[in-house]
């Protein structure tokens, strides 16, 4: 297995990777970062590979981690050696995880979807913050949605904090980004229900007319969805508020309608 070590903090590798930790950078390259032994692992598990392993020449041996550099390098990936400190430069972390992959970008076109792989998908509107991102996709892995469709401007899925948040569900998840006007045409080129929590002619979540595949819709955190994005839903829910919080954490909400809809749509299983 080949290693090549890296000893200098101006070495043309660091700064690539050191540029990473900016979206526009990681959209010209088209790739971003994966910290730590355990999103690496799932990723493997997911059957998605790091083009690049960066390890610390100073770490604990582990088989896990020697399973994956024996796969990456078979596909023909690179296996990068560094100090702790580079590491450190790199992710901009005084305590770097002893390990990191560099990923090709995914294909977060609408077109890539197949949206009769699941019974529900989560989508989201002006989502800012990239923890709430990331936490709709392992709310998604959770709950056995296709992915999630990303709308208007949102945080990055593939930033440091959302690809941390989703705790490996970014590698699991479909996802595809798209403004509005584009997602709608899509949608009503085939079978799909758009369903939003509103409280503009709504039914309570509970029991409501879900239909597969339903494309669970949810707003930014601060302003919720346009009027107009819910006046073109095919169905609206309210989720009952019994305190004095006048709504639910964006991602939150995502996760009770996901389970509410998935419930009604799916048979129940027999022990």
């Amino acid at each position: 297995m080949t290693r090549r070590t890296i000893t200098g903090f101006s070495n043309p590798t660091v700064k690539l990777l050191r540029s990473l930790r900016d979206k526009k950078h990681r959209k010209r390259e088209g790739k971003f970062l994966a910290e730590g032994l355990r999103l690496l692992t799932d990723a493997r598990e997911s059957g998605r590979l790091p083009e690049m392993l960066v390890m610390a020449d100073r770490r604990d041996e582990h088989p896990l981690l020697e399973a994956l550099a024996t796969e990456i390098d078979r596909s023909g990936g690179e296996i990068l050696e560094t100090s702790p400190e580079i590491l450190s430069k790199i992710t901009g972390k005084d305590n770097p995880q002893a390990v990191l992959g560099v990923f090709a970008e995914f294909d977060t076109s609408l077109a890539a979807l197949d949206r009769t792989a699941a019974p529900i998908w989560l989508v989201a509107q002006a989502l800012r913050d990239p923890g709430n991102l990331g936490t709709m996709l392992r709310t998604g892995d959770a709950a056995g949605a296709g992915g999630l469709i990303l709308i208007d401007e949102c945080a990055d899925p593939f930033s440091a904090e959302a690809v941390r948040a989703s705790m490996g569900a970014v590698f699991t998840q479909a996802i595809a980004q798209a403004p509005w006007g584009e997602f709608i045409a899509w949608l009503r080129q085939d079978e799909g229900q758009l369903v939003a929590a509103s409280l503009r002619d709504a039914v309570p979540y509970r029991g409501a007319p879900y239909q597969a595949p339903c494309f669970i819709l949810v707003g930014n955190e601060s302003r919720g969805l346009p009027e107009e994005y819910e006046a073109a839903c095919d169905l609206r829910v309210t989720i009952p508020m019994r305190g004095r919080a006048d709504s639910l954490n964006a991602a939150i909400a995502g996760a009770v309608l996901a389970y509410e809809a998935l419930s009604s749509l799916s048979p129940p299983k027999r022990g």
